[in-house]
């Protein structure tokens, strides 16, 4: 959703044993908020066109990202180079819209509901970062490419097959929010209910 949310991912690559399992880490979280201003419901929308954070051509409402980094250990088995050892660290960013505490009691409960389907949508995305890096982590722990002295193409030879999970994700993140910005859509609905009020 390029015009109204954004979705972006930054992922940057280091490198763990075949034993270390999926389920020895935790992601975490970071929430960054822009402010916006307004009275009512369709005020904060508008401010929320000029104040989005910039994703693609526009500005979106919402926007999901990750910070993405491993700890790896290549060894060499014979003439095969194997990657024994992948866990990574990930820290999934979330940056939504912060309107004014003061608001009148019946903008208040819109906002409430329209950022309640927000965060609603962006943790979706959070989610398929997560499964994500789970499925780059299965993968990656016990890789091996035979004939690989000095262990120099098994990191190309990676990078190809995680950059296809990477797309795989990018592809599902734009699917939902092509579903989520349709006409009628979940995205467009929480909008319509807030611009014009309870």
């Amino acid at each position: 959703m390029r015009t109204i949310f954004g979705y972006a991912l930054a992922a940057l690559g280091l490198m763990l044993p075949a034993a270390a399992a999926a389920t020895d880490w935790q992601p975490s979280e970071e929430v960054k908020a822009y402010a916006i201003t307004g009275r009512t419901g369709m005020e904060l929308y508008r401010s929320i066109g000029e104040h989005g954070p910039q994703a693609g051509s526009g500005r979106v409402i919402a926007h999901t990202t990750f910070k993405l980094t491993w700890t790896r250990k290549y060894e060499q088995q014979g003439s095969a180079c194997t990657l024994t050892y992948a866990k990574p660290k990930l820290t999934i960013i979330y940056t939504l819209p912060k309107a004014p505490n003061d608001l009148p009691a019946a903008t208040k409960a819109s906002w409430d509901s329209f950022m309640a389907g927000v965060r609603i949508h962006e943790r979706w995305h959070g989610e398929t970062i997560i499964e994500m890096v789970k499925e780059i982590e299965t993968l990656s722990n016990g890789f091996s490419v035979p004939d690989d002295p000095g262990c120099k193409k098994i990191r190309p030879e990676l990078t190809v097959r995680l950059g296809e999970l990477s797309n795989k994700q990018r592809q599902r993140g734009r699917d939902f929010d092509r579903v989520e910005m349709s006409e009628g859509g979940n995205i467009q609905q929480l909008i319509l209910k807030l611009v014009n009020g309870p």
